[in-house]
């Protein structure tokens, strides 16, 4: 089943995420993590949410996901991520039709 991370990011050092992100999609990828959305314009439509940037990221399981955040690779650029951006990250199930 494949599992969705959405990431709520507000950046606080530019140059820092730049370093991040200029490596983080290369390991995303190799892992089978796809992006669906990488910022763009948000644009609030009810309740008091007004996010800086939305990442949504799909993989087609759940193990995928654990296998990509806790390889060498990424804990080695995680620091960066921490120390440029308050992230708030959660994961989704993907929907599964009944026939």
């Amino acid at each position: 089943m494949a599992v969705y991370m959405i990431i709520e990011i507000t950046i606080k050092d530019n140059e820092l995420y730049s370093k991040y992100v200029e490596k983080v999609p290369e390991i995303i990828h190799k892992y089978g993590g796809r992006y669906l959305i990488r910022g763009g314009k948000v644009t609030p439509v009810s309740g008091d949410w007004n996010p800086q940037r939305i990442i949504l990221i799909e993989f087609e399981s759940a193990e995928q996901l654990q296998k990509c955040f806790q390889s060498s690779e990424y804990l080695q650029l995680a620091p960066l991520g921490e120390q440029s951006t308050t992230s708030k990250v959660i994961t989704v199930e993907g929907y599964t039709p009944t026939k």
